[in-house]
C-alpha cells in the first residue's frame, strides 16, 4: 500500500504541532490506522507523541490525568470504541470536576460492511459494538465532543478541541472517528498553531476592586477559603501576598492541591465532611472564597447571616452543578492569579491601621500554634495502635521539594491534608472529585511527567483495587515509573459507614454493628504489585515497623523499583467492638 498519508497521519501529527507528547493507549478493532501510521512514522524516524501501552482505560485516563496536572499540558488517550469510552469509567467524572484538560479519541464501528471502502466492516464485532449515540455516552462530562468525518479538516479539530481543553475552566474533550475515514488518504497541510491558543485569563471588571477593598478594609475578622487555587502555582505566591499584606487567615475547604503553605502561620488547617461548626467561619465578617467549589457545608458549617461574602472563581456559578448556591455579595468569573494581581496592587495603596493588622495578626497565628500542637500530639506513637495521623507523620520524613504525594486517601483526607503539612507549590495532587481508583495510574503519569521528583501515592484499600494494580504495575515497570504506594488498610470502605453514621448515628447499623462494607477474607494487596510489576512488596501490621518499612521502600523506589506498603489500620468491622469496650472501661 506504500507511505500512504491518512487522516491518522494528519490526526497524530496535529497532536504532536499541539504540544501533546504521550498518548495513553488502549487500541481496538478500529484502531488499524492509527497503529499503521504510527508504525511508518517510526519507521521513516518521524517524531510522533509516544504511545503508553495501558491495558486498562481508568489507568490510561488517571496517568493522562496527572500528567496534565504536573507539566501543565494536555495529553491524549486512546481508547476503543464504545466499549473502550464506558471503561473509561469514573476517570471521566475526574478529569471534567477536576478541570484537568485531556483529549480522549475513541474510533468506532466501520460506517460500510461490503468494502466499499478500505477499513469497512471484517469482524462480527463490528456489529455489536454499532451503538445509536456513542458521544452521548460522555456528552454530560465533556467541554466538547466532535466526530472526525473526514482527513481535510482533523487537524482544525484537533486544534479546537484542544484549544477548548486547554481554556479557563480546563477539561477534558472527545472526539470519534470511523475506520473508514481515518484510513482516508488526505493532502498534508501546515497549521500555525499561534492561532490557536488558550483563551487569556480573566480580570476583575476595574469598577468592582473599590467596593471589594474597601469592604475588606472594615473587616474585624476576614477569611479566605480554597480548595484548587493551587492548581496554578503563581496563583499560590499571590494569595500568600494578599494574606499577609492584611494578616488575613486561610481556611482549605476539601483540597486537592497545595493551596497556602502550612508552614506559613496563617494557615489555618482543613475540613472536610466536617461534623461541627468552624470557628472562623463563623466569627468571621468578611470572607474570600476563590478557587472552591465546597466551602462550607450549610447544614452544620456556614458563616454568620452578616458575614459579606466574595466568590472568585473560574465557574462562580458551578452550572454545571444542579444544586448549588453560596449567596454571596458578588460573584466574579476572573483567573485566581489575575485578580489577586489587581487586589494586590489595590491594597498596596490603602491606607490601613497597622496596629489593627498586627493585633489580628498575633490572633491569628496562636490559633495556628495551637492547631499544629494539637495535630502534633494525635501523631504520638502508642504501643500497638496502629494510626492513619501516625502513619501520615512517617511518611512526611519522607516529603521534600522533590515529591509529589498522589493523594486519594478517602475517609482519611483529613488525616493525610493535616498531618502531611505540604508547602511546596505542586507538591500534592488530589482527583479533584470522587471517581475511586485514580490514585494508580496518576502516580505513573506524575512520574512520566516529571522523573526528578519521588512521588508517594497515598490510597485506602477500596480505593487500590479500583485502581486496577495488576495494570498499573505493569504499566510501572514497563515505563520505567517507579513510585510508593502507601495503602492505609482499614479493610473495607469506612466513607459509607460514616455517611450512615452521619444520618442514622444511632441506627439499626450502628446497633448491629453492620454496614456491608467490609472486606472480608481479607486479601494481600501487596502482592498484587509484586506479581504484575515486580514490586517491593510488605504488609505492615506493627506500627513499630513503619519507620522501617518506609525507609526500606523509599530505597527500592529511588533504585527504580516500585513498592508497596500494605498498612494495618484497625478493621472498620472491629472499631464500633473497641469503641464499646472503651466505653465498659470508663464505667
Amino acid at each position: 500500500m506504500g507511505n500512504r498519508y491518512t487522516t491518522s497521519s494528519a490526526f497524530l501529527e496535529a497532536l504532536q504541532e499541539a504540544g501533546v507528547t504521550h498518548l495513553f493507549s488502549n487500541f481496538g478493532s478500529d484502531h488499524p490506522a492509527i497503529i499503521e501510521a504510527l508504525a511508518l512514522a517510526e519507521k521513516e524516524g518521524k517524531e510522533l507523541p509516544k504511545v503508553i501501552t495501558c491495558p486498562h482505560e481508568m489507568v490510561a485516563l488517571s496517568a493522562a490525568h496527572a500528567f496534565a496536572q504536573v507539566s501543565g499540558k494536555a495529553q491524549a488517550v486512546f481508547v476503543h470504541v464504545e466499549c473502550g469510552t464506558q471503561n473509561l469509567g469514573a476517570g471521566l467524572h475526574n478529569a471534567w470536576k477536576g478541570r484537568t484538560p485531556v483529549l480522549i479519541f475513541a474510533g468506532s464501528s466501520p460506517y460500510t460492511q461490503e468494502g466499499e471502502l478500505l477499513g469497512s466492516r471484517n469482524e462480527f464485532i463490528h456489529w455489536i459494538q454499532d451503538v445509536p449515540d456513542q458521544r452521548g455516552i460522555v456528552r454530560g462530562y465533556m467541554k466538547y465532543d466532535n466526530e472526525i468525518r473526514t482527513g481535510a479538516n482533523v487537524k482544525q479539530l484537533v486544534h479546537r478541541a484542544l484549544q477548548i481543553a486547554e481554556s479557563s475552566p480546563k477539561g477534558p474533550v472527545y472526539l470519534m472517528g470511523a475506520r473508514e475515514v481515518m484510513e482516508e488518504e488526505t493532502t498534508p497541510i501546515q497549521m500555525n498553531t499561534d492561532l490557536w491558543q488558550p483563551i487569556s485569563p480573566r480580570a476583575l471588571a476595574p469598577k468592582e476592586i473599590a467596593p471589594f477593598v474597601e469592604d475588606l478594609r472594615k473587616a474585624k475578622n476576614p477569611l479566605v477559603i480554597t480548595s484548587y487555587i493551587g492548581k496554578n502555582k503563581a496563583a499560590v505566591h499571590e494569595l500568600v501576598k494578599f494574606c499577609e499584606s492584611l494578616a488575613i487567615p486561610v481556611l482549605e475547604s476539601v483540597p486537592n492541591h497545595m493551596n497556602f503553605p502550612s508552614t506559613n502561620l496563617l494557615h489555618c488547617g482543613y475540613q472536610w465532611n466536617t461534623p461541627e461548626q468552624n470557628a472562623l467561619i463563623e466569627e468571621a465578617d468578611f470572607i474570600l472564597v476563590i478557587e472552591s467549589d465546597v466551602p462550607w457545608i450549610p447544614l452544620i458549617n456556614k458563616p454568620s447571616k452578616d458575614c459579606t461574602v466574595y466568590y472568585i472563581d473560574e465557574d462562580p456559578l458551578k452550572e454545571g452543578m444542579p444544586l448549588w448556591y453560596i449567596p454571596s455579595k458578588r460573584f466574579f468569573a476572573a483567573d485566581a492569579e489575575t485578580a489577586l494581581q489587581q487586589l494586590n496592587v489595590a491594597i498596596a495603596a490603602l491606607d490601613v491601621n497597622q496596629a489593627e493588622i498586627v493585633k489580628r495578626r498575633a490572633k491569628v497565628e496562636a490559633y495556628h500554634n495551637e492547631q499544629r500542637a494539637n495535630w502534633a500530639k494525635a501523631e504520638t506513637y502508642s504501643e500497638g495502635i496502629m494510626t492513619a495521623e501516625y502513619v501520615t507523620a512517617c511518611i512526611r520524613e519522607y516529603c521534600d521539594e522533590n515529591t509529589i504525594v498522589i493523594n486519594e486517601g478517602i475517609s482519611n483526607f483529613q488525616a493525610s491534608y493535616t498531618h502531611l503539612q505540604m508547602s511546596e507549590t505542586g507538591s500534592i495532587l488530589g482527583s479533584g472529585a470522587g471517581g475511586l481508583g485514580w490514585n494508580g495510574g496518576a502516580a505513573v503519569g506524575a512520574k512520566l511527567a516529571d522523573p526528578s521528583k519521588t512521588i508517594i501515592s497515598i490510597t485506602g484499600d477500596g480505593s487500590y483495587m479500583f485502581s486496577v494494580p495488576s495494570s498499573v504495575h505493569w504499566l510501572s515497570r514497563k515505563y520505567d515509573a517507579p513510585f510508593l504506594t502507601v495503602i492505609y488498610n482499614n479493610r473495607g470502605w469506612k466513607s459509607p459507614k460514616l455517611s450512615t453514621l452521619g444520618v442514622h448515628p444511632d441506627g439499626v447499623a450502628n446497633e448491629m454493628n453492620e454496614f456491608f462494607v467490609d472486606f472480608t477474607p481479607h486479601a494481600d494487596l501487596s502482592k498484587i504489585a509484586e506479581a504484575a510489576g515486580g514490586a517491593f512488596a510488605r504488609k505492615v501490621e506493627n506500627p513499630a515497623e513503619v519507620k522501617e518499612a518506609l525507609k526500606e521502600a523509599i530505597a527500592a523506589v529511588r533504585s527504580g523499583r516500585s513498592a508497596v506498603l500494605d498498612i494495618y489500620l484497625p478493621a472498620i468491622q472491629e472499631e464500633n467492638k473497641m469503641k464499646v469496650g472503651n466505653e465498659h472501661a470508663t464505667v
